[in-house]
């Protein structure tokens, strides 16, 4: 794979190695966007069709990306947490039950859970890394199977956790979760569309992603996936566009009972956005087209050099076989602090972000070998 910096509109004399926190705009997408801002302030152009056509594309499109056979299991919504929410509505569960989450993971996989453990009296368990950071990643995967028991009713993880990109075996967790007859359900936020994820191997019930970062879509839009677990389920909201025959307009006064097939159910009201919609079907094109395994082979390709130079410096980065390439923590020599190491990289100009106790560094396809050398002569 190439370096595809020329079909972004980046400023020059600034290094972006912080996809995590946003992704920068395709010139596509953002072409799409002035279109459909130039659709909208004509709504004489805009027919019934319109409220449908985008929608369902971006639906069969993000199907493609996961692997999913039936578009139908997609559901738009406005955010990650507008998903999670949607998860934890349908979800029941008594006194006594066990969630499992990983310690640290983001607030909006976390704060549903809470809400879900105060309402049913059930308990979250956070489970923690090692203090040590030999074998951290093996043994955090470890520490999540063993929490996994016969109380467990729900595990919430990310495919990747996005302080520091340490990878999540899902499939051996989805295995443990059927062994006790618990739900998976993933924030692939930080992960998809960088990282390749089969609906068909790992089997979650749901799968939630915010679109502006690794998706590379616009603010405000999230896509979600929803298993077999959630066909009967309840809607956060009741709009008119998720019932049976919406799409009949001058029948929309008799009013109906069933919902639109699969996951529709589920979608935010004016799911048919016409500026986000557009943009993000023109991102979720692209991506389909780069495949999340070329992107990881790049971004492995462009950082392995500073990675290792790094460590010979007493930087501390993740072994890979338990993080993605796209999402490096980098933890820092002894005796250095983080404000130090903040400084530095703001005065070169280059953009990561600090989570937790490491800097946050991820790539994307635009980036280069350079970046990263930009990245070293800050650091050392």
């Amino acid at each position: 794979m190439q370096n595809q910096r020329a079909k972004f509109s980046l400023p020059t004399g600034t290094t972006y190695l912080n996809c995590a926190y946003m992704s920068p705009l395709l010139k596509s997408v953002e072409r799409a966007g002035i279109n459909g801002i130039r659709q909208k302030r004509d709504p004489y152009s805009v027919t019934p069709t319109d409220f449908f056509t985008n929608v369902n594309l971006l639906r069969a499109e993000f199907a493609k990306l996961i692997n999913v056979p039936d578009a139908n299991r997609i559901a738009v919504a406005a955010s990650a947490s507008y998903g999670l929410a949607t998860v934890a509505k349908n979800v029941r569960l008594s006194a006594g039950d066990k969630i499992v989450v990983a310690s640290e993971q983001f607030p909006s996989n976390y704060y549903p859970w809470q809400r879900l453990s105060i309402d049913t009296r059930a308990t979250v368990e956070a489970v923690a890394p090692p203090a040590y950071p030999e074998g951290r990643g093996k043994q955090w995967n470890e520490r999540l199977l063993n929490a996994i028991d016969s109380k467990t009713k729900l595990v919430a993880l990310g495919h990747v956790h996005w302080a520091d990109g340490t990878r999540f075996n899902l499939e051996a967790i989805r295995k443990r979760t059927r062994e006790v007859n618990a739900l998976l359900v993933i924030d692939g936020t930080q992960s998809v569309g960088a990282l390749p994820f089969d609906v068909q191997k790992i089997q979650p019930d749901a799968l939630v992603c915010g679109g502006y970062k690794w998706l590379m879509g616009p603010y405000g839009m999230a896509l979600a996936y929803f298993g077999e677990y959630f066909n009967n389920g309840v809607p956060l909201e009741e709009n008119w566009i998720s019932r049976k025959n919406s799409e009949d307009f001058t029948g929309l006064v008799n009013y109906q009972t069933d919902y639109q097939p699969g996951a529709l159910r589920y979608d935010v009201g004016e799911r048919s956005n016409f500026i986000l919609v557009p943009m993000m079907l023109a991102a979720l094109k692209q991506i389909n087209q780069w495949k999340p395994e070329n992107i990881q082979a790049y971004c492995r390709s462009i950082s392995a050099r500073a990675i290792d130079t790094l460590r010979e410096n007493d930087y501390w980065i993740e072994d890979e076989n338990f993080r993605g390439h796209h999402l490096l923590g980098v933890r820092f020599p002894k005796g250095t602090t983080m404000d130090v190491i903040r400084e530095k990289v703001k005065k070169k100009k280059i953009a990561v972000s600090f989570r937790g106790d490491s800097m946050r560094v991820a790539p994307n396809v635009y980036n280069t070998a350079k970046d990263f050398e930009k990245l070293l002569n800050a650091l050392i």
